[in-house]
């Protein structure tokens, strides 16, 4: 019997391409790819993959209404504006939350898993914690419309009693190859590769918290070879469900994401401290650090790969200007 097929929103974009290169590892390339390619170079992140189709955002809800698919068995929902600079709500809530729910809904009616992307953005500057329970939801305060239209869906699936039988992930800060389209949003990694490798320095932002030192702040870096192994996970499990973090569970400086630079190019550190733009001081989290229990008790036993390693192995793409 033919295989039942995957739709991937975003699967042209960064964790999305990422996915689909596990996919194909797996033997799999029943795969609907869904995304908006615009005028990037986000294209290339599908060169060398194995998927049946792809088919334009805009058109696809659509086309799914029409009932142009069939024996759809799971929307791996990664498509989004992930914007943490745009203030355009009316955007935001067409993009990310109306087109979830219309997903959401599909998948309910047509008996199809739901994995969707959430974001550790909904916890806004952590005062709340990081605890990815469903009781703490109501509680969350996020400091951006990207992270408000990711917090208001989870907060829908939860009323709607829909997260019984789907799985949102929490990605925190996700770092790796196939991310070069993505301009003032890719990760500090890529934006100051060719600065530490060309002129052996990285600007970091000064600390405006006397608990934390210039470039001490700390977020909780996950690699995305990592990042799409859990993802996998929950598409093979299908028992699981919930809203859970993705994160390494260990929070590490923007120092410590420097030096981890330098080291891997063979380099000595130097680290320039520049003033934090007046627009992001009052959106700027100082700490980020998933709280794992939930993911661990489902059953996922994979461990992470260390900081210093998954930068050494992300530079080695970078240098080659390569993609998974």
């Amino acid at each position: 019997m033919k295989a039942k097929t995957i739709i991937l929103t975003g699967g042209a974009g960064f964790i999305g391409s990422c996915f689909l290169w596990k996919l194909n590892s797996e033997g799999i390339d029943n795969v609907i790819v869904v995304d908006d390619l615009g005028s990037s170079d986000k294209w290339r992140n599908l060169l060398g993959k194995k998927f049946h189709d792809y088919i334009q955002k805009d058109d696809f809800l659509k086309m799914l209404d029409e009932g142009k698919f069939r024996r759809i068995s799971t929307i791996v929902h990664l498509g989004a504006c992930s914007s943490t600079t745009l203030t355009d709500g009316a955007y935001f809530i067409k993009n990310n939350y109306e087109y979830s729910k219309s997903l959401a809904l599909w998948a309910k009616k047509h008996n199809a898993r739901l994995i969707y992307a959430s974001s550790a953005a909904t916890y806004g500057d952590g005062s709340k914690g990081y605890d990815d329970s469903r009781e703490t939801l109501h509680s969350l305060r996020p400091l951006n419309m990207y992270g408000c239209s990711k917090h208001l869906f989870d907060l829908w699936m939860l009323r709607n009693g829909l997260l019984n039988e789907t799985v949102g992930i929490k990605f925190f800060n996700v770092f790796g190859p196939n991310e070069y389209h993505k301009g003032e949003m890719m990760s500090v990694v890529c934006k100051r590769f060719e600065d530490v490798r060309d002129k052996g320095v990285i600007k970091l932002f000064k600390s405006y918290r006397t608990e934390y030192k210039d470039g001490g702040q700390k977020r909780d870096f996950i690699y995305v070879k990592d990042a799409v192994n859990v993802i996998f996970y929950f598409m093979k499990n299908m028992d699981k469900s919930g809203i859970f973090n993705l994160g390494s569970g260990i929070a590490r400086s923007w120092n410590d994401l420097a030096n981890a630079m330098f080291s891997a190019l063979g380099k000595e550190p130097y680290i320039e401290y520049i003033d934090m733009p007046v627009t992001l001081k009052a959106k700027y989290q100082y700490f980020t650090e998933a709280k794992m229990d939930k993911l661990r008790k489902s059953g996922f036993k994979n461990k992470f790969t260390p900081l210093e390693e998954a930068v050494k192995d992300y530079i080695s793409y970078l240098q080659h200007e390569s993609y998974l």
